[in-house]
């Protein structure tokens, strides 16, 4: 039987012989509190003085109180004690094939803070389809959650790279003060330079900081809201459609973005002769240069190069035709 499955029976045989002990004391004229100190002393073994002397019952009683009370004394300290080491043992077993997992992780979306904004976060990185693994300092928020994680001080160096951060796809730093975004996002640059880095600003004025401090991305989810409330009421139809194509599943069309690749067969053709929308399905919306300027409604006489990254509307079936035609 598992020690915390023990520990209950246990507790009530004790909680039995002491209670048992109490009421043959004060049946020998031992006032409670004396009578319950002389049987817990007698069944723990501790060895004090008899609060009174004991006749003849007195001490054949003892005796039976020893032979019963000890055993179960002992017996219920020691399941006390294995569960409680059983406990830290599991806890550090979770922990170890937490961190063998983590180690096999990549490509995966580090998320630090495990706030309101961490938790929209990660389920919409986990519905792409993509591994997410959470930082965050507080043990209690983490307990149960659906995802891997790293329990610590995402500012920290070596906690980051304790979540993968040589192999993540991307580090978001969603952590509640623009201090500790900051410096996530120090952290994050400095240990990979190649890093796609998004940090959340609360603040208007710390989001230049958080460019400079190295973010790719900087988002405000104040603004953010505010914004779409806003489109909601000039525009609630295109807003309502952005929103389903964007992150509602069960709708068939969705957007997604194609980066082009060296090698990549679409590379070095035009919009018409590379015929995306023929062979594919999905539709061409804009085009993205590598300097960051988009091409929207591009021509057909439009190039694909190297490093373009096309943005496109279509079904899973379409984009994945798409996926294969730029990587075949």
């Amino acid at each position: 039987m598992r020690p915390v499955r023990r520990l209950r029976p246990a507790a009530f045989a004790f909680i039995a012989v002491v209670t048992i002990g109490t009421a043959g004391y004060t049946a020998l004229g031992f006032a409670p509190l004396d009578a319950l100190y002389q049987t817990v002393t007698t069944v723990t073994t501790v060895g004090f003085r008899e609060v009174h002397p004991l006749s003849d019952v007195g001490q054949v009683f003892t005796i039976a109180l020893i032979l019963a009370g000890v055993g179960t004394a002992l017996y219920t300290f020691g399941a006390v004690f294995e569960t409680l080491a059983e406990g830290h043992l599991r806890t550090a077993r979770k922990r170890k094939l937490m961190d063998r997992r983590i180690a096999a992780l990549s490509g995966h979306v580090i998320v630090c803070g495990w706030g309101r904004v961490g938790r929209a976060i990660a389920r919409e990185v986990a519905a792409d389809g993509r591994p997410v693994v959470v930082v965050d300092q507080d043990e209690n928020r983490l307990r149960g959650i659906p995802h891997f994680h790293v329990v610590g001080d995402a500012t920290s160096d070596d906690i980051l790279l304790e979540a993968g951060l040589q192999r993540a796809h991307a580090l978001i730093a969603a952590i509640d003060t623009d201090a500790e975004n900051l410096y996530v996002t120090l952290s994050g640059r400095s240990l990979r330079p190649d890093l796609f880095i998004i940090a959340r600003a609360r603040d208007e004025a710390s989001e230049e900081k958080l460019v400079r401090a190295g973010a790719d991305r900087v988002v405000n989810p104040q603004a953010i809201g505010g914004a779409r409330m806003a489109a909601f009421v000039s525009q609630p139809n295109v807003s309502e459609f952005l929103d389903v194509v964007m992150h509602d599943g069960s709708f068939e069309f969705r957007l997604a973005e194609v980066v082009i690749e060296p090698g990549s067969p679409l590379a070095g053709k035009s919009l018409l002769d590379a015929a995306i929308r023929e062979r594919t399905g999905a539709l061409v919306l804009a085009l993205r240069k590598p300097d960051g300027g988009f091409v929207t409604r591009p021509t057909a006489d439009a190039v694909i190069e190297p490093g373009h990254v096309l943005i496109v509307i279509g079904t899973s079936t379409e984009l994945q035709d798409l996926a294969a035609a730029n990587a075949s």
